[in-house]
């Protein structure tokens, strides 16, 4: 496990130091061989969404052929965003081990504890304005999907 680990930190420091993007490495294990590794790519690629995690994930279900990365594992140089973390519920990876906490991460600036505090807020609490507008015909798409039998269900 330490192996990945390191792999994730090296990946992290090589990559942030040619200017790839911010100090943080992923690599994604299946049966004890690594399937995928990430970097951040956030400034390189002008991706807000091109996290470490991110990258890997996208790396191991195009490697593997799928959306599921379910029999995986996801080893991380820093303790997942809350945009990471989400990506691994949906990727539904079994297991995320991280090396630096966020702690750690928000003492050398990179500090999410803002989203943290924000998503457990009401909607209409947030700094950032979401608004809920209905309107006529939003709910169609569901009503199709569920009647449809060809739909991959995820």
């Amino acid at each position: 496990m330490s192996e990945y680990l390191k792999e994730a930190i090296r990946l992290a420091r090589d990559h942030m130091l040619t200017g790839a993007g911010g100090p943080f490495g992923a690599v994604i294990v299946r049966n004890e061989v690594v399937v995928a590794r990430g970097w951040n790519r956030v400034t390189s690629s002008n991706d807000p969404t091109a996290h470490a995690e991110v990258v890997a994930i996208r790396a191991a279900c195009a490697a593997l052929g799928t959306f599921s990365l379910q029999g995986c594992e996801l080893f991380a140089s820093c303790e997942p965003c809350p945009m990471c973390l989400a990506a691994c519920y949906w990727a539904r990876i079994d297991r995320v081990v991280f090396a630096a906490t966020r702690d750690e991460a928000s003492a050398a600036g990179f500090d999410d504890a803002h989203i943290y505090t924000e998503l457990a807020l009401p909607v209409e609490a947030r700094s950032l304005p979401v608004v809920h507008q209905p309107v006529a015909g939003a709910l169609e798409p569901f009503r199709l999907w569920l009647d449809k039998t060809d739909g991959v269900r995820y």
